[in-house]
């Protein structure tokens, strides 16, 4: 039976993963997984470490793991235009050197999750944002994205000045559909009316959708100068350009995955993040680590978050926005309704 786990919530520490490998078993194999593991490892998606959202949240449970349990880590960068075998070969490495669990952040790492579990049973592998993998060393973790982002929506319809709001996605995929659906769900139960531009950065992710501040800047100058003040974005490592944008036109940004007004990197902004979206994916990957390393009973099957269970939420870091009472009332208000089930909320 696959076991359906909630996720802990790693709260405050969370602020501070063509050659076709033979699924035949080999002396390495057969070996890797028998001994003490190495530690964490830990495949990043596009966009890599440094992306003060996606890729970041996973490497702050990384480290929390590797701190609170006192063993190693490696973690690997992804390549531009890599294949499904580039993967599959990341995760072989660090499954062969000994690091139980191994963890492929996003869903592009599926196939190759899929393919080199089979090969490695004694070592536990997780996903992020996957939920196809049925295998009883696989850990399937994903989200409720659909439901911070209803949040993000009420929030951003109480905050703006001309009722005229922004979703910019990084690629035109189902995933990101769920943070679009729910964001304009959100912003329409409190102004049916409201005007809403919404737009996608690319149709694949090979095209740089998630890894492209440019293209997330110029999206967003386009969107203001349209007459959107609030911009909600779900683009990775894009989505920095997109705060760039709204802090040099002095609207605000909502960010998304990672608490980004706490982000170093975006200090130069935050007056103008006003909150985000928050993806518990560092949560995720520490408490697989857990359940590996300190509990020896190894998360598998679909491991889901929630506003139920602290999986996903917004932040409320910006005294604006955390101190705005008939702000902070609406929100409560829809998050009991979620957790309810009175308010039902659209994934698509």
């Amino acid at each position: 039976m696959r076991r359906v786990s909630r996720f802990a919530v790693a709260g405050a520490a969370a602020a501070a993963l063509a050659v076709t490998v033979s699924a035949c078993g080999s002396s390495s194999t057969e070996s890797a997984g028998s001994g003490k593991s190495k530690g964490i490892g830990l495949a990043y998606d596009v966009g890599g470490k440094g992306d003060q959202s996606f890729n970041d949240a996973a490497y702050a449970g990384f480290q929390k793991a590797e701190k609170d349990f006192g063993v190693g880590g490696r973690d690997i960068e992804p390549q531009d235009g890599e294949s499904d075998a580039d993967k599959v070969q990341r995760l072989e490495t660090l499954a062969k050197s000994g690091y139980n669990p191994v963890i492929g952040v996003g869903f592009a790492y599926a196939p190759a999750v899929k393919q080199v579990a089979a090969k490695y049973p004694k070592i536990s592998f997780g996903i992020i944002d996957d939920n196809t993998i049925k295998a009883k060393n696989v850990a399937d973790m994903v989200f409720h994205e659909e439901q911070s982002s209803y949040l993000a929506g009420i929030a951003a319809a109480k905050t703006t000045k001309k009722n005229h709001i922004g979703f910019i996605g990084g690629v035109d995929i189902p995933l990101i559909h769920k943070f679009e659906a729910g964001f304009l769900q959100g912003a329409k139960s409190v102004n049916p009316k409201i005007k809403i531009e919404s737009q996608y950065l690319t149709q694949t992710p090979q095209e740089g959708g998630f890894s492209s501040p440019d293209k997330g800047e110029n999206a967003a100058n386009g969107q203001i100068d349209a007459g959107a003040d609030v911009i909600y974005h779900a683009a990775g490592l894009s989505g920095q350009g997109v705060i760039k944008a709204a802090a040099a036109h002095k609207v605000w940004a909502i960010g998304v995955d990672s608490d980004q007004y706490e982000q170093s990197a975006l200090s130069a902004y935050k007056d103008y993040i006003l909150t985000s979206a928050l993806k518990n994916v560092s949560g995720a990957v520490y408490d697989l680590t857990k359940s590996v390393l300190k509990d020896h009973k190894p998360l598998s099957g679909e491991v889901r978050g929630s506003l139920d269970n602290g999986g996903v939420g917004l932040s409320d870091t910006n005294p604006v926005f955390k101190n705005n009472a008939d702000l902070q009332a609406a929100l409560k208000k829809a998050e009991q309704g979620i957790k309810d089930g009175t308010i039902k909320v659209n994934a698509s």
